[in-house]
């Protein structure tokens, strides 16, 4: 069992060093060919903290355990809200101004709709999978175009700054990229084995495991990043980040790996999914009034998080 723990954390160190230089080179190659800053953020950045949860649900996937696959993605979008942002918020409040993020946070929630009506029958087909990456692909397009139309917007301004071309050259670049992927396939098989053999080792549904462990440890990197721009004061990028990885998690992942081989997840339950939709909900509710996220807020989301955590173990 030593093995077994010491064969996670490692997983968990490769998913997160990984998602680092994954971000870090294409962010720095996509400025070089003269991609703004807000697209690179809003695509790049965002898409590229979730590359763990893709690696890992599509690892489990493809082994066959949907209930780990599924239960990363909606882990991992409640624990970007319930911990990382109620984290951050309470070490710094969160001022949310961005038109963008306003926007970003009703498709998210609509997203996060129709994945509990997609996956209340506990499974997700190919056909499915397929229907949540074309809408991915119109999203991406649509902020794409809405960000050309928000040159002012604070979340610009944000990005310019927080965003640099490496000085290195793009040998590192690139370096970091295909090092950045290694690091996360071979994380990402070392996470999902390990937790198998965790879970039944310790009684423990795969579900929960996917919904907890898996989760938390895929979403390190969005904490990274989240945490530093709300220390920074970069509020825009700490939620943006969030609400951009959340939508990539269901629309992208759950895509993708649904495409691969049809998903059943009947160990996560509908309470799962809506605190899932609560937490989304939540999000837009404490963005929208005085447009910040205070301590009190920040304090009631980590609350309602270890809350579930605690009912998922108690239910095993």
């Amino acid at each position: 069992m030593t093995a077994t723990l010491l064969f996670l954390l490692l997983g968990l160190v490769l998913l997160y060093f990984g998602a680092e230089g994954l971000v870090r080179g294409s962010s720095s190659m996509a400025l070089r060919f003269g991609v703004s800053p807000l697209l690179v953020g809003l695509t790049v950045v965002a898409f590229g903290t979730s590359a763990p949860e893709m690696m890992v649900s599509v690892k489990a996937a493809y082994l066959g355990q949907g209930d780990i696959s599924v239960g990363n993605v909606v882990g991992s979008n409640i624990c970007n809200i319930g911990l990382i942002l109620g984290f951050c918020a309470l070490i710094v409040p969160i001022k949310v101004a961005s038109q963008i993020v306003r926007i970003d946070t009703p498709i998210m929630i609509g997203t996060t709709a129709l994945a509990i009506a997609l996956l209340y029958d506990g499974a997700l087909s190919r056909t499915e999978g397929i229907i949540f990456f074309l809408l991915l692909v119109v999203y991406v397009v649509f902020s794409i175009r809405l960000a050309k139309k928000q040159a002012t917007d604070p979340l610009a301004q944000e990005f310019s700054d927080e965003m640099k071309i490496s000085k290195t050259g793009v040998a590192l670049d690139v370096l970091l990229v295909i090092g950045g992927l290694v690091m996360l396939v071979f994380g990402a098989r070392f996470l999902v084995d390990s937790a198998i053999v965790v879970a039944k080792a310790f009684g423990l549904s795969e579900a929960v495991i996917g919904l907890t462990i898996v989760a938390i440890g895929t979403s390190l990197p969005e904490f990274a990043t989240s945490l530093v721009a709300a220390i920074k004061k970069e509020a825009d990028i700490a939620v943006g980040n969030v609400v951009g990885s959340n939508i990539f998690n269901i629309l992208g992942i759950l895509g993708v790996s649904a495409f691969i081989t049809p998903l059943s997840s009947s160990g996560i339950t509908g309470i799962d999914l809506g605190v899932m939709a609560g937490f989304a909900i939540a999000l837009w509710g404490f963005s929208a009034s005085g447009h910040r996220i205070t301590r009190i807020e920040g304090l009631i989301m980590m609350a309602a998080y270890a809350a579930y955590v605690w009912l998922l173990v108690a239910r095993v």
